[in-house]
């Protein structure tokens, strides 16, 4: 397993980590197979989406902060992060990425990002790469 820090600065943040995980994936030594890209925190996710735009991102965190405000009524854990677990849960915890000739396959626009909903922070990102 291989494990990498990131750095958040916002309260919601999107980071992207193709790179890091393109490096992960060539120091694993695996030429083909799968890799598993995981964050092991509660409030923060995993996603691939589009990466030329940046609009994107920001209509994504646009539409999960309107959807989910850090202040609801009847929330009720102490932290005030209630929506950030929302968000990480409904986002989800891991990627799993094809490895094919020792590259990432990801689609022409696609990037991997860390997603950051409690933040600023400094993170973990695992990622297992298994194949051959």
């Amino acid at each position: 397993m291989i494990r990498f820090e990131v750095r958040t600065r916002q309260r919601n943040e999107f980071v992207e980590v193709t790179d890091r995980l393109r490096q992960a994936i060539q120091q694993s030594g695996v030429r083909d197979g799968i890799c598993v890209v995981y964050c092991p925190h509660t409030t923060a996710a995993i996603t691939i989406n589009e990466n030329a735009d940046p609009d994107v991102v920001h209509d994504m965190l646009l539409w999960l902060d309107r959807t989910i405000p850090q202040e609801q009524p009847g929330f009720r854990h102490g932290e005030g992060n209630s929506d950030s677990h929302l968000k990480a849960s409904l986002v989800g915890s891991s990627a799993t990425v094809i490895v094919d000739g020792g590259q990432p396959v990801l689609g022409r626009w696609q990037g991997v990002y860390f997603c950051e909903f409690d933040g600023p922070r400094t993170r973990h990102v695992h990622v297992q790469v298994i194949g051959r």
